[in-house]
């Protein structure tokens, strides 16, 4: 267990000074290895061509069929549709539709807090969130919606099934994780079947049908499943020689010698969890069911803290058969309490530290921020029990204590 313990702080002390570097995507890596490299006269950096979306077809032929793309921007043909629709009647309506679509990503999830957008309009919350409802009768299907499982909930209430197998089908949506569960239902056949064809990811083809490089391919092989990375298409990083001897040469060779490994360290972190990815999602990719997974258990599984595993998958995608999916996606959205604990409490204790004296913040101002930051749905009590674990006092206490110590 110490040797474990080891393993994971010699990593997490390796990456901190590149972080950026991992949780760059793909395409931004050249730009952020380029800043680098003004700083140090000794490495010159070569950008190399990317399979994206575009030219993956003649990159792999036709091991993989890539979606159809669509002319339209998501975003235009939700606009055409807030207008058009019968959905939002009022100007009201349409302005609370207006900010949710603010707040939705390009993968058509939506990104944002129901609660301040009710407080920035004015409105009650209950009402923003009737109208994100709404999304549920827009195209893409899915869209709107704030994860995988209601994505897959939005698109269900579109279909003209039976009652029992919608009943089903939402119940197993509900509970992904222990699907097979349900297996003894008469309808169990038939809402497996409904689940397979839902998209995991709402405006799939409107991605497609961008320049997104993904950097995890799985190619379905006469049923075997190859993982390739797109890490041949790093920016190629050379570094200059130089008199070993002079103190500034020596410390910036090092610097690049430095970055080479960080970007080793980079690849071999997502080979890791692109083999993780297809074990625990083996029956995803072979046409099945998406089941979401915890950051905790590839953390503990590669002996990586979590925080490690946060940057190295966002903003990342993965192509397979199904398409462009990111894999923030494979992850259910929630903290483990084991992981949150120690990164929620000392996020509480930096807020706290860095808050307007005259003004202290409320535990409800705080779990709003942290919901924000880390894209969590935590409630305030969750936020008013680490405060007391950290024997922080409230708002209204620490307004009285600076007064004093004024």
């Amino acid at each position: 267990m110490r040797l474990k313990t080891r393993v994971t702080n010699k990593i997490s002390t390796k990456l901190i000074s590149f972080l950026p570097i991992l949780k760059s995507s793909v395409d931004e890596l050249y730009e952020e290895i380029k800043e680098i490299s003004k700083e140090n006269p000794f490495i010159e950096v070569k950008n190399k061509k990317f399979i994206t979306v575009s030219n993956l077809k003649n990159a792999i032929t036709d091991e993989i069929e890539v979606l159809s793309t669509s002319k339209k921007t998501l975003y235009e043909d939700l606009i055409e549709q807030i207008e058009n629709s019968n959905l939002f009647p009022t100007q009201k309506s349409k302005r609370i539709a207006y900010e949710i679509l603010n707040d939705i990503s390009r993968e058509g999830f939506f990104e944002g807090n129901e609660k301040q957008i009710a407080k920035k309009l004015k409105v009650e919350e209950q009402k923003v969130k009737k109208i994100r409802e709404r999304f549920i009768y827009l195209n893409p299907a899915g869209v709107g919606a704030k994860d995988i499982k209601e994505c897959m909930l939005f698109q269900l209430f579109n279909l003209q099934i039976s009652s029992g197998v919608f009943n089903l089908a939402k119940s197993m949506i509900e509970d992904l994780e222990n699907i097979h569960k349900y297996n003894d239902s008469a309808y169990y056949k038939k809402a497996v079947k409904i689940i397979k064809q839902l998209k995991v990811m709402p405006a799939m083809e409107y991605v497609n049908s961008q320049e997104i490089i993904p950097e995890i391919i799985i190619l379905n092989i006469n049923g075997n499943l190859e993982i390739r990375l797109n890490d041949e298409h790093y920016p190629e990083i050379i570094i200059k020689d130089c008199d070993l001897t002079d103190e500034f040469c020596k410390n910036k060779t090092k610097e690049a010698r430095n970055l080479v490994d960080a970007l080793e360290l980079r690849k071999s972190t997502l080979k890791k969890i692109a083999l993780m990815i297809v074990e625990f999602q083996y029956e995803f990719f072979m046409d099945g069911v998406i089941k979401p997974m915890k950051i905790k258990d590839l953390a503990d599984e590669l002996e990586y803290a979590p925080s490690t595993i946060s940057r190295a998958i966002a903003n990342k995608y993965l192509l397979c058969n199904k398409g462009i999916v990111p894999l923030k996606s494979f992850f259910s959205t929630a903290l483990d309490e084991d992981v949150s604990a120690a990164q929620i409490k000392e996020e509480i204790k930096n807020i706290i530290q860095n808050e307007d004296k005259k003004r202290p913040l409320s535990d409800d101002k705080i779990t709003n921020i942290i919901n924000e930051k880390y894209n969590l749905k935590l409630v305030r009590r969750t936020i008013s029990k680490y405060r007391d674990a950290l024997e922080i006092p409230t708002s209204r206490e620490r307004k009285k204590i600076y007064k004093v110590n004024e």
